[in-house]
């Protein structure tokens, strides 16, 4: 777990392709160009969509539509530096399902799955059968954010170096392995401001705010009609900030906790992963048959504690010709606990791994990362750390984290270790970090749906009230869902999507604190 704050990457992406590897993944490259002119006015050009490149995960072009219709792809021109807007541009690729009927468009309903770093090109289409009410009168669109893929993708490591860099040892014990992680950190960071200099110091939230915004206009909204979900939840807070006036209906889902520092986010991941890992156990001795990790909730959580410690000096077979570390089965069990779908796999993983077989774990592990059964990386890792530490003001240093060790390890006996030592992966970063934390106060904005998840690992469900009271009184409504996993829309509970669709399609705001179980 190189990278853990990279935890919160990719999920909704990885749960989608990850689920069929078990059983058994736009437009014009978007590189700077020439200067522009009024942006705003500019027309796109829509196509059939060609295959996710391999920066964007990788994959076959999106399947026809229900019913008959393609996927269309197209690329906006937006400035580089929003400082300097009639000056050198790049592309942000798009990609849009026209609204299918019955009952009169509103408009278009713009996506952002999080990250941050996932592709919103690859992502949309894999999901657009939970949408498909809302399809009825948007246009579904979605992009690959400045950084991502193919809107001026940060390119850092190559794919074997990946490999090795994600083999690394997470929890350095002793001072050589601390070293260790640290050369590992500095030539993954050197290697993104020697292939990406250009684009860092323009990847951070505000920037990508600023294209939606254009992205509206592009579109021919009035309002910007919006879903964020995880990140994209801190991104859509942003844009209210910047652009009040222009927030038409908008729905925050899995949402970040806007008032928090980087060492302050890390540690509530760090409860909110060991929360789904307590869930995940008591699930599996609480059913009729016998539970196979273990009998007790305690007794699952030692084994699994158990079987980490003696991959720490003793990896076994994971995906050859790799090995699972305990770096590796880390990211895979933290994989799984994103989604209640992938708890079997992830029950039928540890099982294998207690035998010797890593393989299983290590394609959860890959899914996080970003990795396709091909070898090949999307770019969710270099933009995550790129974006993260474009955005965020705090560097930490070894003697810090040593000195916060005793705290992690409280909150998550397993994640703890993990998650502090990633808040050095913007250490020696070339770029300045914008803020301690987003500002997300939006007094005048038209009223935004917060939803929370009170099983949620990775977006924990005290960050759902801290953006209602950030965003200012009266511009939130917040809704409660009782469920696991990550964000609420997508577990298909019946009473979230119901109050979800209302607001979106008919403008019904469901009343403050409603619960849904």
């Amino acid at each position: 777990m190189p990278n853990p704050r990279g935890l919160r990457a990719a999920a909704l992406t990885s749960t989608a392709v990850l689920l069929a590897a078990l059983v058994a993944g736009c437009g014009d490259d978007a590189d700077p160009g020439g200067g522009g002119g009024d942006l705003a006015t500019q027309k796109l050009t829509w196509k059939d969509c060609p295959p996710p490149s391999a920066a964007e995960g990788g994959g076959t072009a999106p399947s026809p539509l229900p019913g008959g219709g393609a996927w269309q792809c197209a690329t906006m021109r937006a400035p580089l530096d929003w400082d300097k807007p009639r000056g050198e541009t790049i592309g942000i690729a798009l990609i849009r399902a026209k609204a299918s009927g019955p009952g009169e468009r509103i408009g278009s309903l713009i996506f952002n799955f999080g990250g941050p770093g996932g592709s919103g090109v690859s992502t949309l289409p894999a999901f657009a059968s939970d949408y498909a009410k809302l399809r009825t009168r948007y246009d579904l669109v979605s992009f690959d954010p400045r950084g991502v893929g193919r809107s001026a993708g940060v390119k850092c490591e190559s794919d074997s170096r990946l490999d090795q860099y994600f083999q690394q040892d997470g929890t350095p014990d002793d001072a050589a392995e601390r070293n260790a992680y640290l050369k590992n950190t500095e030539q993954f960071n050197a290697a993104c401001e020697r292939n990406s200099a250009k684009v860092l110091p323009h990847v951070a939230t505000t920037d990508a705010a600023r294209d939606m915004d254009l992205m509206r206009q592009v579109l021919g909204d009035e309002k910007l009609h919006y879903f964020g979900i995880s990140y994209g939840t801190e991104l859509g807070g942003v844009y209210a900030h910047l652009f009040p006036g222009h927030v038409g209906r908008a729905v925050l889902d899995g949402v970040v906790d806007p008032t928090q520092d980087p060492e302050q986010s890390s540690l509530g991941q760090a409860k909110g992963f060991q929360l789904a890992l307590d869930n995940f156990a008591r699930d599996c001795v609480s059913k009729v048959a016998d539970c196979p990790l273990g009998d007790s909730a305690q007794d699952v959580e030692n084994r699994i504690a158990a079987l980490l410690r003696k991959l720490d000096s003793d990896p076994i077979p994971g995906v050859f010709p790799r090995r699972l570390t305990e770096t590796a089965a880390t990211n895979g069990i933290a994989q799984a606990l994103y989604s209640k779908e992938l708890w079997q796999p992830l029950t039928e993983g540890l099982e294998e791994a207690y035998e010797g077989d890593g393989r299983i774990l290590m394609l959860l592990s890959d899914a996080l990362n970003g990795r396709d059964q091909n070898g090949e990386y999307s770019n969710i890792t270099a933009a995550n750390v790129a974006i993260n530490c474009a955005d965020e003001k705090q560097r930490y240093d070894t003697a810090y984290v040593l000195k916060k060790l005793p705290e992690f390890r409280a909150a998550s006996p397993l994640f703890g270790e993990f998650l502090a030592w990633g808040m050095l992966s913007c250490t020696d970063w070339p770029v300045k970090g914008a803020a301690d934390h987003p500002d997300v106060s939006a007094p005048g904005s038209a009223p935004i749906l917060v939803v929370g998840n009170t099983g949620d690992p990775a977006t924990p469900y005290e960050g759902a009230k801290k953006m209602v009271d950030a965003l200012g009184k009266g511009v939130a409504v917040e809704l409660t869902y009782k469920g696991q996993g990550h964000g609420s829309y997508d577990s298909k509970n019946k009473c979230v999507q119901n109050a979800v669709d209302g607001y979106l399609l008919n403008g019904k705001v469901p009343a403050p604190g409603t619960v849904c179980a």
